[in-house]
C-alpha cells in the first residue's frame, strides 16, 4: 500500500507532496497529481519509515524538504531527478545511503543535509556544485570520497566528525 498526500504550490501548477502513508520497501513518487507535475517533496515526507529500501522519484521533483529521509535506515537505492535543484538541511539525515549522484542543477549541500549517514562512503556532485556548508557531512564515519570541482566552496567543518574534520583525499 502506498498512499500520497498533495496540496496544489502557489503557482497553481504544480503539486508538493505532503504526506505518505504505506509499508512496501520500494516507493514510487507520482509524476503527477489531477494533470499537473508534482515538484516538491515536503518535510519529513519519508522519516521513520525503516522499511524503505529504495525511491523511484520522477524528473518533474525540483526540491527536497527537511528531514526528508530522516531515519531512512534501509535505504539503498535512490534516484535523483535530473531536474533536482534544491535541498535543504537534514535532508538524508541517518538514512542508510552508501553513494549518491547529486544531479547538475544543485548547486549548494546545505549544513546537516547527511548528518550521520553512517554508511555513506562516496559523493558525486554535479557540475552545479557551488557550497558545500559546515557539517554537511558530519557524523558520516565511512565517507571516503567526495567527487567535485576544485571550484567548490567547501566550509572548514563540512567533515566534522565527533569535533574533528575528516580529510577527505
Amino acid at each position: 500500500m502506498q498512499e500520497f498526500s498533495f496540496r496544489l504550490n502557489y503557482d497553481e501548477q504544480s503539486y508538493t507532496v505532503t504526506g505518505y502513508r504505506g509499508n512496501e520497501k520500494d516507493v514510487r513518487i507520482p509524476e503527477s497529481f489531477l494533470g499537473k507535475p508534482v515538484t516538491i517533496l515536503f518535510d519529513k515526507l519519508f522519516a521513520g519509515h525503516k522499511e524503505i529500501q529504495s525511491v523511484y522519484i520522477p524528473d518533474t521533483v525540483t526540491d527536497f524538504g527537511e528531514f526528508l529521509f530522516d531515519g531512512c535506515y534501509d535505504l539503498r537505492y535512490l534516484n535523483l531527478p535530473s531536474r533536482l535543484k534544491t535541498l535543504w538541511g537534514y535532508t538524508f539525515v541517518r538514512c542508510g545511503i552508501e553513494e549518491i549522484i547529486l544531479p547538475d542543477g544543485v548547486k549548494a549541500i546545505p549544513p546537516y543535509a547527511f548528518k550521520d549517514c553512517k554508511k555513506l562512503k562516496k559523493v558525486v556532485c554535479g557540475t552545479g556544485m557551488r557550497k558545500i556548508y559546515a557539517w554537511a557531512f558530519g557524523g558520516c564515519d565511512k565517507l571516503s570520497e567526495v567527487v567535485c570541482s576544485s571550484e567548490v566552496d567547501i566550509s572548514p567543518e563540512a567533515f566534522a566528525i565527533n569535533g574533528q574534520i575528516l580529510r577527505i583525499k
